[in-house]
């Protein structure tokens, strides 16, 4: 999950400044990409994408990828984290990548750029600090900058799926403390609920031709990923014990050990665990 703001203190359960989160976030972020196949959605003219922004772009590695590959798109990137900022830039500069660009922005508050003025905006793990209230306004906002026949697409995650029980548990407390702290769109808790919403955010906006497109990562013992994960899970965990303590769903002491039992689970020989996550795009008219 990406990070946020800083002036809606109670909106973000990662530390946004953490050298962990950026870490994990550059992990999450390589995977994804490779995931999906490539940069963009399939059947995507590129001949005419010239301007992109990239929304909580974290440390910047789809938009480096993107100024990188495609060295005629102009590519903006924003995050809350001046931490991450800093980072995305210098990366930037180190690779002569002068078609990338960086701005530190809260985008829970209205985007500081021109009515259509980018032909693709991305978007993807947002729901770790966007509240089911906030979608509606970014959506509108992503609509504005958006040029006529542009693209905006959204990209997010569920929890994972695995036959471990404390990781299945700590999904588990995850999902609840979401749930009691109102950020996820379950009706019982039980999940984060943001991936059948995406299509409705944007028909909801005016786009068309929305199209959708599921993708997993597998993180079992022997897989690829699976060192991916197990590093994954121990920053993820840490960034996250501050949210699940505030949220009285689990107890300091509790933690501790479902952490280790966690741990020694996700290395076991039998381990099996996989990640979907969607993505869905449109058109503006």
């Amino acid at each position: 999950m990406s990070t946020g703001s800083s002036s809606n203190e109670n909106a973000y359960i990662i530390d946004a400044e953490s050298a962990s989160e950026m870490a994990r976030l550059m992990h999450q972020d390589h995977l994804m990409t490779e995931r999906m196949g490539g940069l963009f959605p399939l059947g995507i003219d590129l001949s005419q994408v010239h301007t992109v922004l990239d929304l909580a772009c974290g440390p910047g590695s789809w938009v480096l990828d993107v100024a990188y590959e495609y060295p005629a798109i102009e590519i903006v990137g924003t995050d809350i984290s001046n931490r991450m900022i800093r980072y995305a830039q210098t990366r930037a500069h180190t690779q002569q990548l002068h078609n990338a660009s960086f701005q530190v922005a809260d985008i829970l508050q209205p985007l500081d750029f021109p009515a259509n003025s980018f032909d693709f905006v991305n978007a993807r793990t947002l729901v770790g600090f966007m509240s089911p209230a906030s979608w509606p306004e970014l959506l509108r906002e992503c609509m504005r900058v958006t040029r006529p026949d542009g693209f905006i697409r959204l990209t997010e995650l569920e929890l994972s799926l695995s036959n471990s029980p404390a990781n299945e548990k700590i999904n588990a407390l995850l999902a609840r403390a979401g749930y009691l702290a109102k950020r996820t769109f379950s009706p019982d808790g039980r999940h984060i609920g943001i991936t059948p919403m995406l299509g409705r955010f944007l028909r909801d906006v005016g786009c068309k031709d929305i199209q959708h497109a599921a993708h997993a990562i597998d993180f079992s013992a022997g897989s690829e990923a699976q060192e991916e994960f197990f590093q994954n899970m121990t920053a993820g965990l840490d960034l996250l014990r501050p949210f699940l303590l505030k949220m009285q769903v689990i107890t300091a002491e509790e933690i501790d050990l479902l952490y280790q039992q966690a741990m020694a689970e996700i290395q076991a020989d039998d381990f099996c665990a996989i990640l979907y996550f969607l993505s869905v795009w449109g058109r503006k008219p």
